[in-house]
């Protein structure tokens, strides 16, 4: 047998439909093609000064599936390769990523300026959960960037926002904010969530660091948990990697290797999923029933230009108001059949929901009113179903 090695595959010059297949991979002396999924609380040693040595500099090999294991590491390499960045760690949801960001850079008596458009848990955990401890959070209409400028004071240490925004779709100006941050010296995270990878790059557009529901479309089949952040080395080893190590919010092997697979398809998935939503996003403006529609793919989106320029495409979401307000907006969601009624989204079968009573209803009226989140609002995730026959599920509801 030859002792031939083939050289490691470059990286740096592949795109990303062939990150998300060949990124990030770690074979075994067994060289396997697909991936190995380690499903292993510790790894052994050869001598107590081994084991001495991998303790010291875990970050450098596999001691214990809390913070280090092989599968999940190559989902790591795989999502910072697709993103851009230097180094990724990996959380057990979505949620225990933006906590993980929280915690590991952030101390009693720092402020936050966060945009009022993000996930409504996202808004519980900076207000009844950080706000014990000291930590002060400012809201602001993430398109306004005069706003974002305005809410800085001399303690603020993190700028926080997703875009496109849960639900209304709503698009911020990602290298606008990126100065406005720097110039505070506040670190600068973007959920990524809507877009990933495939769509829009914020580590491009000055992020500093980028927050991943991998339950959503990373997953992209409603199977699992699992959460991601993406940024520098520094951070990522230095503040994150330390905090996952002794807090434990660990993603499992078995649901880093689901992810891991589900990267593969990524990119023909959003640019599946993106092309049906806006179709059914201007299906929509065209019905009597329907007051308003938001997609970023639509010309009357606010900002439709902003979105071209820095997405590849609009996105699988899309929200739309109904004239007759919550009862309208139930019946809509009742007359289904086909859709799934269900908060979550990212999966491969289209998702309806009411933000207002779901994804929101823990954050009061008054702030669900300014984020624009009425009584009439419907979210819908589209995903891989024929489009003529989402568009059929959804007309009984929609006839005036």
């Amino acid at each position: 047998m030859s002792d031939k090695k083939r050289p490691p595959i470059d990286i740096d010059n592949l795109h990303v439909e062939t990150l998300g297949v060949r990124a990030g991979v770690r074979r075994t002396e067994f060289n396997e093609h697909s991936e190995a999924m380690f499903l292993t609380s510790s790894f052994c040693f050869d001598s107590a000064e081994d084991a001495a040595y991998g303790f010291a500099n875990a970050e450098k090999g596999f001691i214990y599936s809390r913070f280090t294991n092989p599968t999940v590491a190559m989902f790591q390499d795989r999502l910072a390769a697709l993103e851009g960045g230097e180094a990724c760690i990996a959380s057990s949801s979505g949620m225990a990523a933006t906590m993980t960001v929280a915690m590991a850079h952030l101390q009693a008596g720092d402020h936050v300026v966060c945009s009022r458009s993000v996930f409504g848990a996202t808004i519980q955990l900076f207000n009844t959960i950080l706000n014990k401890f000291g930590i002060e959070t400012t809201y602001v209409d993430m398109s306004d960037l005069k706003a974002w400028a305005a809410a800085v004071k001399p303690n603020t240490k993190l700028f926080y926002l997703e875009t496109p925004s849960n639900p209304l779709t709503e698009v911020a100006d990602i290298e606008a904010i990126s100065k406005i941050a720097k110039s505070a010296n506040a670190l600068y995270v973007v959920d990524n969530c809507f877009c990933t990878p495939a769509l829009q790059k914020p580590l491009e557009l000055g992020a500093d660091v980028i927050i991943h529901s991998a339950t959503k479309y990373l997953d992209g089949q409603g199977r699992v948990l699992g959460g991601a952040i993406v940024g520098s080395k520094e951070f990522i080893m230095g503040k994150a990697f330390p905090y996952v190590r002794t807090a434990g919010p660990t993603l499992s092997a078995f649901n880093a290797w689901v992810v891991l697979k589900g990267l593969e398809t990524l990119n023909i998935r959003m640019e599946k999923q993106s092309e049906s939503a806006l179709e059914l996003a201007q299906w929509l403006e065209a019905q009597p029933a329907v007051e308003r529609v938001y997609h970023p793919g639509l010309k009357s989106h606010p900002q439709y230009e902003l979105a071209r320029k820095q997405q590849r495409m609009g996105g699988p979401i899309l929200s739309f108001t109904l004239k007759g307000g919550k009862e309208a907006a139930w019946k809509v969601i009742d007359s289904t059949r086909l859709l799934s009624i269900t908060a979550n989204l990212g999966d491969t079968r289209t998702t309806i929901t009411h933000p207002a009573t779901t994804t929101h209803v823990r954050v009061s009226p008054e702030a669900r009113a300014a984020a624009g989140i009425t009584d009439s609002l419907v979210r819908i995730a589209v995903g891989l179903e024929n489009i003529e026959d989402i568009k059929n599920d959804l007309f009984p509801g929609l006839k005036v």
